[in-house]
């Protein structure tokens, strides 16, 4: 953003103080209370012009304007005296001077509020403007301004910028309109997203893009996609095309799909499950997968004795490392089932060998899936890619320990050699949130599960809540890097696409509430699904 630009946005808060008393809204991050403890100061400025002359011009009286109502809502808001801004049929988008790259933000917003896309161009009475001021406040964080019968959108990054035309988007639907004033707003947590099993469950390309689009309403930034699994593989392989599912997406359609997701500011995160879940995989591939001591094979598991497993899982790796082109890549890891055995030495002995072989005579089979899991992330990382894997591929003790960087995607406490999450986090370890007490969309509810429900998640769930309904000592809030809702096809059949998208209509947009601002919402829970029914009745 330019210094004159600069100066148009403080200029434009400046002669709003002037004119007007102002109200600053805050909601505290920190405070239990949160956005309920919203607080009006009202702020009288030290002179007035207005006040000062004997004969006033005339003036129209507004009332001191309120937060926009959008989902999530936003942290902060200074209200001002003023019409507001509503989209008119001379208004425009327009693109800051050095701006250039927000036109596909510029275009799509024009093409939703119904008015022309104008390009870099100066801004006249009626705009949006989007501007963007590098360096100036956090990541994907934002500041909105109307004054003047004009909307300015500034923010250190491409993805702030959306977030706030997402803002001037939602409060149009909402009210018709957005508030004067400003707004400036930031998300409590870098990674907030819907996790899709489309392995268990086939899900078109045009129903995966109609998620995104709600997600990025919503200001979510990740889209968890979890394509292998015992019962299928869901994407086209060109190494190893005998592994893939009748039903699955091409790989041109997967790159529509990261190609939208990414327009959209949110990211695709992959996952190849292994060394379980493999089980399309190794119906292709029975030589690879494990037995046990009678000869008994054991479902969905591969055998990480042999060196065959590595080399088959490690092409697989190298491929769709290469069509998912995001900063994360998921390695499963969880429900090995050789590590759920009464006596797992004595039930698989040939990997009790290869343990010792490989790490010494005191190593484990968890050593040999740890270290199974090391190897794979050093796959991932010369892609670019930042591993993850789930909490339950993490043992204590042992000889091999799992690398720090890699992620834990916490998600049960019900695993074999169950911890704490509070042990994870002792050991420094950066936590994303997927509790399957709140998070989890398990379809046709097995296992004791049940359909989350959004009141829940809005009333009683937070990202310190790892772990059934108990939240984490709050010293380790830094560590806990945000979560995703999670949907799982475990009995596919139990409802169609359109009832899932409709089932998790309104817990992802609790979730998103919850992963944007800290604290208690201020809306109660009928007031938030008033205003969801709303905005989406508009859209």
């Amino acid at each position: 953003m330019s210094p004159s630009r600069g100066a148009l946005v403080a200029g434009a808060v400046l002669t709003a103080a002037a004119a007007a008393t102002i109200a600053v809204v805050v909601w505290p991050e920190g405070s239990d209370s949160g956005l309920a403890g919203q607080s009006s100061n009202a702020r009288t400025p030290a002179s007035s012009s207005a006040a000062a002359s004997p004969t006033p011009s005339p003036t129209r009286s507004y009332p001191l304007s309120t937060a926009p109502r959008t989902i999530p809502a936003v942290r902060e808001h200074i209200a001002a005296r003023g019409p507001g801004w509503r989209p008119g049929p001379d208004a425009g988008v327009v693109i800051a001077r050095g701006s250039g790259t927000l036109a596909d933000e510029g275009q799509l917003l024009a093409q939703e509020l119904k008015i022309r896309y104008r390009g870099d161009v100066p801004a006249r009475a009626g705009d949006v403007e989007l501007a963007l001021v590098p360096g100036k406040g956090a990541p994907e964080s934002y500041t909105l301004g109307v004054h003047d019968g004009r909307v300015t959108i500034s923010g250190p990054d491409q993805a702030g910028v959306f977030y706030g035309t997402r803002t001037l988007k939602q409060s149009v639907r909402a009210d018709g309109a957005m508030p004067e004033g400003e707004v400036r707003d930031r998300p409590d947590r870098p990674q907030r997203g819907l996790n899709l099993d489309i392995a268990r469950k086939y899900y078109t390309p045009a129903w995966i893009e109609d998620r995104l689009r709600e997600m990025a309403d919503l200001k979510l930034n990740q889209l968890g996609l979890h394509f292998s699994d015992d019962q299928a593989f869901r994407i086209e392989s060109r190494t190893h095309p005998e592994v893939v599912s009748p039903q699955h997406l091409t790989q041109a359609e997967v790159r529509r799909i990261v190609g939208l997701a990414s327009r959209l500011h949110i990211e695709v995160v992959p996952e190849i499950d292994s060394p379980g879940h493999l089980g399309a995989v190794l119906r292709a591939h029975p030589d690879l997968q494990l037995r046990n001591v009678s000869g008994t094979r054991s479902p969905g598991s591969l055998d990480i004795s042999d060196p065959g497993a590595a080399e088959l899982v490690d092409q697989l790796l190298g491929e769709f490392t290469e069509l998912f082109h995001g900063a994360y890549w998921h390695l499963g890891a969880d429900e090995y089932l050789a590590l759920m055995a009464r006596d797992p030495a004595a039930s698989y002995p040939q990997l009790q060998r290869a343990a010792q072989q490989k790490y010494g005579a005191g190593a484990s089979i968890k050593d040999l899936a740890t270290g199974w899991l090391n190897d794979r992330a050093a796959v991932v990382r010369p892609h670019g890619k930042r591993p993850k894997a789930w909490n339950d591929g993490f043992f204590r003790d042992g000889t091999v320990h799992a690398d720090k960087d890699i992620e834990v995607e916490y998600w049960t406490g019900k695993e074999y050699g169950a911890r704490l999450p509070e042990e994870y986090l002792r050991e420094g370890r950066r936590v994303v949130n997927l509790n399957d007490e709140y998070l989890y969309y398990v379809l046709g509810q097995p296992n004791q599960f049940v359909y989350p429900t959004g009141e829940r998640i809005y009333e009683q769930w937070t990202p310190l809540v790892l772990r059934g309904t108990r939240p984490v000592p709050a010293r380790y809030s830094g560590q806990i890097l945000g979560g995703r809702f999670a949907v799982w096809g475990d009995l596919p059949q139990a409802q169609t696409p359109a009832q899932v998208a409709q089932g998790i209509r309104m817990p992802l947009r609790a979730t998103a509430q919850k992963l944007w601002v800290p604290g208690r919402p201020a809306l109660s829970w009928e007031q938030f699904r008033a205003l969801a029914a709303r905005i989406d009745k508009a859209g």
